[in-house]
């Protein structure tokens, strides 16, 4: 009798331009499979104490993956179609980001260490606290950053920056580009002196359940749907000790147009929208899905229709996403009161025949149906026309929680009311934007990518200096002699750590 993981099922790589299916790149992952990566992993954990080892492995994977630039480009442009240009300067983001995060490694303020020496009169013990890594994590690789986000993305590095070993769920997507990556990175580990186990791979739709449930898996990384996330999010918080679970789903970043603005910038805002959500083929988590333009002024929706209508065709991810964003699109059109400014739908292309060109779709705000407040993957936006404060409010009222929300405000509006529209949008989203676009995630210390749910499932941020907070958990030592105590907690601080001692900060 055989069992799956004896004669595993290939994983194939598709076109997306044609839909021809490319030769088999990797093996689907059953429960003995995932278990040998996670034990795996943890087993290598101790060798990531080292801070210094893990500030190498960051920088050593970053130099592997510039070494390979062609490779990697090639396999993922095959497999996305989301050309050179683009993936040359992902590419780019993701050894930048690799490096930031060894660059904080050994600054090492991520450990917020604090040290409080002990006071009788106040009767407190002396106290002196750091944080530790959590210990595996589960990383799901996204479907339309095959670089920036999978693999060798944000939730790798920052993990491994912790200090925690990572075992990725590979994209259907892109397994070639997934399985090259990890290669990149495993060979990086063992030229530093790591185990290559500090970063294992998992091929397979049944692997991801089975990376979840298992004891020795300690958090999660997760960036996709709402329905593929939330089950997941669900069996994490199921299980009989449950573990942290960080997972961007689904968005719609609202927009919205003032009156003074669509009066006074209404081409700009109209070549901005167009730009914004169809960069990338409408496939950026914080495309720009609703935007609110006052009835009155159609200026915005002239400009919008005239700048989309020049934008290319071009295919989308995979067949499925393609099937799903044209029925998607079809579904919202067929709504009361919708208008279809620009018709979304199947436009071949000079070696794409899978190309898509996008859409613009219109409905008074007191016509909003339900289906148009869900996230379409894809280059479609719709432009909800509002006629008074009351109806702007309505809307808002109604939204979910979101990744980005965006103002777009007349030159001369910086006064009251401008703050009181910020103020309002502030508890849909996790960062606000004002006169200008969501798409395009810097990666920096100060920026916050993740919102209120359904946008995220936890009040983290996934890129940015702070996502390794994700992997991290304080732990706090009383009354313990100095010989006990870890170097990062010694009075002489050998390490030279930035800290806090006794209410001051010490840099």
């Amino acid at each position: 009798m055989h069992t799956a993981d004896d004669r595993p099922a290939p994983v194939h790589s598709t076109d997306p331009r044609t839909g021809e299916p490319r030769g088999p790149v990797a093996t689907e992952a059953g429960a003995a499979r995932v278990d040998a990566a996670v034990r795996a992993a943890a087993a290598a954990a101790p060798a990531l104490a080292d801070r210094a080892r893990r500030t190498a492995l960051l920088r050593a994977a970053a130099d592997h993956l510039e070494a390979a630039a062609g490779e990697i480009v090639t396999a993922a442009d095959a497999e996305t179609a989301l050309g050179t240009a683009r993936l040359t300067g992902e590419l780019a983001r993701t050894t930048y980001q690799l490096r930031a995060f060894a660059d904080q490694v050994d600054e090492g303020s991520f450990l917020d260490i604090v040290i409080d020496h002990a006071d009788p009169a106040l009767g407190r013990p002396d106290l002196r606290r750091t944080k530790l890594p959590l210990g595996v994590v589960a990383v799901f690789a996204a479907s339309n950053f095959p670089l920036a986000f999978s693999v060798s993305g944000g939730d790798t590095a920052s993990a491994l920056a912790a200090g925690c070993p990572v075992v990725v769920k590979a994209h259907p997507d892109h397994p070639e580009t997934g399985a090259t990556t990890a290669r990149l990175i495993r060979a990086a580990a063992e030229s530093v002196g790591l185990p290559a186990d500090v970063l294992g791979l998992v091929h397979g739709f049944d692997a991801g359940p089975a990376l979840v449930r298992h004891p020795l898996t300690a958090a999660v990384g997760f960036t996709g749907s709402v329905r593929g996330g939330r089950a997941l999010y669900d069996l994490a918080a199921a299980r009989p000790r449950p573990i942290p679970f960080h997972g961007e789903l689904g968005s719609l970043n609202p927009v919205v147009v003032t009156e003074r603005a669509a009066a006074t910038r209404a081409e700009e805002i109209g070549a901005g929208l167009a730009g914004s959500f169809t960069l990338g083929n409408g496939q950026f988590c914080v495309k720009p899905g609703l935007v609110l333009v006052p009835a009155a002024d159609p200026g915005v929706e002239k400009a919008v229709v005239a700048a989309a209508a020049q934008a290319p065709a071009a295919p989308m991810l995979d067949p499925r996403m393609r099937a799903a964003f044209l029925e998607g699109v079809r579904e919202r059109a067929a709504r009361p009161g919708v208008e279809v400014l620009l018709a979304a739908g199947a436009a071949p292309a000079d070696g794409a025949p899978l190309a898509v060109r996008p859409g613009v779709l219109a409905v008074a705000a007191d016509r909003l149906a339900d289906l148009l407040l869900e996230e379409c993957f894809g280059p479609v936006t719709v432009l909800v026309r509002y006629r008074d404060a009351t109806e702007l409010e309505t809307v808002l009222a109604r939204l979910d929680g979101t990744l980005t929300a965006t103002v777009q405000l007349a030159a001369d509006e910086r006064g009251p009311d401008a703050a009181a529209l910020l103020q309002r949008l502030l508890p849909l989203a996790g960062r606000l934007v004002v006169d200008g676009w969501p798409t395009g995630v810097a990666v920096a210390p100060a920026m916050q990518h993740g919102g209120p749910y359904p946008a995220t499932t936890s009040t983290s941020t996934s890129v940015g200096a702070t996502a390794i907070e994700r992997w991290l958990r304080p732990v706090s030592y009383q009354n313990t002699p100095e010989e006990l105590l870890p170097p990062e907690l010694h009075d002489a601080n050998p390490l030279g750590l930035p800290r806090r001692v006794d209410g001051r900060r010490e840099p």
